[in-house]
């Protein structure tokens, strides 16, 4: 089997065990089915593939929806979005470590993401994906807008993605949902939930020995100290009018400087490195002790037009401030490269696909960064998809030619399909 055949396998006995909630309903379908439909439309970048499919199952009684994804036939989208609502999308956590496993199980899969001696580099922030005035649910996050104070709605979550700086790949890992916490006064937060993603995540990633990388909402002790406590380690964007302290300490010192001169085309930018070791992040004789640097980016001119300054627990000196520099501002991968596609190039991450009372609204993006995350592994690891990707060119053709095709024709396998559109192969007759 291939790398798609192997993980799309592993997601369908994934689906199969989810617990089946429906009550008092005859229905011909398995959760499984239900499921894998789901995730077929974020998968295929297509939101209609669903009816194509239903299409050519009433008029030749067979499918792409059965000979790509399994489905013994196709359900309805009402019927989806009932059977999901009342499933966990904690339930599907596992399937993020098992594509990232399928990656690391090949040849040096996981190697182009290690940095600063074998680290992996997990980026965390907050996005919203859910904004109503009218449609909500019990998950709903809320705020007042306007002058008349109106009720806003809104789903949040904290993204991890997995980043390296010269590497153009990103792979999102298992969200952790921003929403009102059951005996919490105030309104859920990112720093919240980023403890939370490390109390249920940080052991299993422990063994790929991340470093996390945040903003500077996320360089604050408890924090830095969820992270250390999963054998893991931080670079932290640390602003210095959020960090006070550690400018009284940074005041009067000939702090040690680094010069780098960087060749960007034509032009010749300089960095500039500063770093002090072993100060308090904080006030209080229990502070944690961290290491600080800056980097600053000069132009030709003499002119800074990039400054910014970062918190570790990792030495810092000559030999690492660059490197170090490098990994901390590539933390802007998850807003540029993840959130950004996810919500403009294809995946439709803030359009509503089906809200629910309970739990839809977060299952569905589950499965659609899911569907990010495999595309991402496939991208990489799968050879015949690397090749119908390369023969059509950017996402957005790849993705269009991959939905109009299947809405006529059906294919056997994904082998088939994929090397029709590499035209390795010619298309299977018209049904």
């Amino acid at each position: 089997m291939g790398t798609l055949d192997t993980i799309l396998s592993s997601l369908r006995g994934c689906l199969e065990g989810f617990p089946d909630k429906r009550r008092g309903v005859n229905t011909r379908y398995s959760m499984g089915d239900i499921g894998m439909a789901a995730f077929s439309v974020f998968f295929m970048q297509s939101p209609s593939f669903l009816s194509h499919q239903r299409r050519l199952e009433a008029g030749h009684g067979r499918s792409n929806g059965k000979t790509l994804f399994g489905l013994s036939q196709v359900p309805t989208d009402n019927h989806i979005r009932a059977m999901l609502d009342p499933a966990s999308p904690d339930l599907l956590h596992p399937m993020f470590g098992e594509a990232l496993g399928h990656l690391d199980r090949m040849a040096g899969g996981l190697d182009a993401f290690r940095r600063l001696g074998g680290h992996v580099l997990i980026a965390l922030d907050g996005t919203e994906f859910h904004c109503s005035r009218n449609i909500h649910c019990q998950h709903c996050s809320t705020r007042s807008r306007g002058k008349a104070g109106e009720t806003e709605y809104f789903h949040s979550m904290l993204g991890a993605t997995l980043v390296a700086p010269g590497h153009d790949k990103v792979i999102p890992l298992q969200p952790e949902f921003i929403l009102p916490q059951d005996g919490a006064e105030k309104q859920d937060c990112e720093n919240r939930a980023a403890k939370r993603w490390l109390a249920a995540h940080g052991q299993h990633y422990a063994a790929l020995d991340p470093i996390y990388l945040g903003d500077d909402l996320f360089s604050r002790q408890p924090l830095c100290e969820a992270v250390l406590a999963t054998g893991s380690h931080f670079i932290f964007v640390a602003k210095p009018s959020s960090h006070p302290l550690i400018q009284e300490y940074l005041a009067g010192i000939d702090l040690p400087i680094l010069e780098e001169t960087v060749k960007r085309g034509k032009q010749r930018v300089t960095h500039r490195y500063r770093w002090l070791c072993d100060v308090p992040i904080r006030d209080g004789k229990d502070a944690l002790r961290v290491n600080w640097f800056q980097i600053e980016i000069i132009n030709a001119k003499g002119e800074v037009t990039y400054r910014n300054s970062f918190v570790t627990d990792l030495p810092v000196g000559p030999g690492t401030v660059a490197d170090l520099a490098a990994c901390g501002r590539a933390r802007w991968k998850i807003e540029n490269e993840t959130f950004n596609v996810l919500k403009n190039n294809g995946y439709n991450l803030e359009h509503n696909f089906g809200h629910g009372k309970r739990n839809l609204a977060t299952i569905l993006v589950t499965l659609n960064l899911l569907a990010f995350a495999i595309h991402t592994v496939c991208d990489i690891a799968d050879e015949l998809w690397r090749d119908a990707r390369l023969k059509l060119g950017p996402r957005y053709s790849f993705f269009g030619r991959l939905a109009a095709i299947t809405e006529y024709l059906i294919f056997s396998s994904w082998e088939d399909l994929l090397l029709t559109l590499a035209f390795a192969k010619p298309p299977p007759q018209p049904p």
